[in-house]
This record gives structure tokens, sequence and C-alpha cells, in this order.
């Protein structure tokens, strides 16, 4: 599904068929489709739409504050992440400083419509959800121990496939709420938190963030604390562009970037 969501995104302006994409993954047009809807929850027709530069006008033309939506964490919307609470926690001084020491954390990797993630889970939540690269599903593992060099890491794929389910499985049921429990700054985690509170299918720009979080002179610092955000699409960093409406940057690639806006917006309910 990424190699179809690529192809769409990069042939957009050409409004390619059904056949054209199903073409590119060596599939029938009506097994493509049925594959795409139960992966991305949308037809890829309605996944098109939201590609075509009106859509996308449109979506830039209103530009959302944050310091108006702030309170929007864990309210029903379109989004299958936010019918569910998400708890961030930050480790304490101490725990970072230990290093992991007697702290158990349980991993797999897991595919999703937008390539597969590597995810890691502490007892108090995911500390870690990074896109990997297909052909070298275990990198992620390695920042992981970097960072938590003395925890006891072992792969607990059965555990962390839950919360994976839940960003893109309509039927998936939680028995808990989601939880984070990631490691950084003050001033990141502040970041972070107020990521939490875009709505899906919503933008805003690292200044725009800078103001929601009270340093509106801090946009620089902002942008990094973005970039060094631990755990993908939870924390949904990729809701933030440029002044100038172009997307910015993005740690797991621009293409991808741009796949899940489209993706969310076109999941939004029409108001």
């Amino acid at each position: 599904m990424a190699t179809a969501i690529e192809y769409i995104c990069a042939h957009a302006d050409e409004q390619p068929g059904l056949e054209a994409i199903a073409r590119q993954v060596h599939l029938s047009p009506f097994h493509f489709q049925r594959l795409f809807t139960r992966w991305a929850g949308i037809t890829p027709k309605r996944f098109l739409e939201a590609l075509t530069l009106e859509h996308a006008k449109a979506l830039l033309s209103k530009p959302v504050s944050l310091l108006e939506v702030s309170d929007a964490v864990g309210l029903s919307s379109g989004s299958r992440l936010h019918e569910h609470f998400v708890h961030l926690e930050a480790v304490t001084p101490g725990q970072f400083k230990s290093r992991g020491r007697d702290l158990r954390i349980g991993y797999g990797v897991h595919e999703t419509p937008f390539g597969p993630v590597f995810v890691a889970m502490t007892e108090k939540g995911i500390c870690d959800l990074t896109f990997v690269d297909p052909h070298a599903p275990d990198a992620g593992l390695d920042g992981l121990r970097a960072r938590w060099s003395l925890a006891d890491i072992a792969p607990d794929p059965a555990r962390t496939a839950q919360p994976v389910a839940a960003l893109f499985d309509p039927t998936a049921a939680l028995d808990r709420p989601l939880s984070l429990h990631v490691t950084g700054t003050n001033f990141q985690t502040r970041v972070w938190h107020a990521l939490l509170a875009i709505p899906p299918g919503r933008l805003t720009s690292y200044a725009g963030l800078a103001e929601a979080i009270g340093r509106p002179g801090a946009a620089r610092a902002v942008g990094q604390a973005v970039g060094a955000n631990p755990v993908a699409l939870l924390i949904p960093c990729h809701r933030v562009i440029r002044e100038s409406g172009g997307l910015g940057g993005y740690r797991w690639g621009l293409e991808r970037k741009r796949a899940l806006l489209a993706w969310e917006t076109a999941a939004r309910p029409a108001r």
C-alpha cells in the first residue's frame, strides 16, 4: 500500500484511474480497491480527491490557530486516534539518568499503509514509534538501545500490535487508553503536548505552535522539538507546516508527510 500511496501522490495531477494505480502494485483493480480501502479506511478515488490542488488550497487558506483548538484533545472526531484519549507522560530526570535500569521495554515491527513502523513500549506506554526501511525493519532497535542502554529490551509484537491497529483499523478495540512514555526536555514535551491538540485534517505553522506554548519568538526552537518527536503519528508532528504553506521538513520523508495529511483530510467528515 505504501507503493500505491507514493504513486498516487506523485501522479495526483494526472488523476490516475483505479486500473493504472493497481498496475503499480501488480493487483487486479477489484482486489486492490478492497485491500486499499481496508488499510486506509477510504477508497483510492477518495484519497486521490484529497490530493487535488483545489482541496490543498482550501485547506491552507483557512489556517486554524492552535490557541483556538487547544481543548480538542480527546474529543470525538473522524480520526480513529481521537476516539481514544492520548496521554503523554515524560520520564523523570532520575529515570532518564538511569538509562533505563530496571525498565522493561517490548518492541515489534508492524506494517501500515505508509510503510513499516518500529514500536516500543514500557509499562507506562509507547516510548518509540518510528517509520523504518522495509529492508531494515529492526533499524529502530539501535536508536532505542542508544537511549535506554541499561533497559531490558525484548521482542513483544503481540503487545505492540494493538496501538498500531487502533490507528488504522476502525474495528480495533483497546483495553486501555493510549499512553505515551517519552524522553525529552521540558521545552520539547511542552511542544509535544501542544501537537496533541491539533485535530486531524488541520494544520498549524511553527510560529503558531510557538505562540500556543507561550513562546512566540521561538519558532526555530519549536521546529527542532518537532523534529525530535520520538513517536510518529500519535504525536502528530506531520500537521505542522511553514508559514508560506510549504510542507517544511519531516523526519520520515516529505512524501510520507504529504500522504498522511491527505489521508487524514479525506477521512475527516464533511461539515
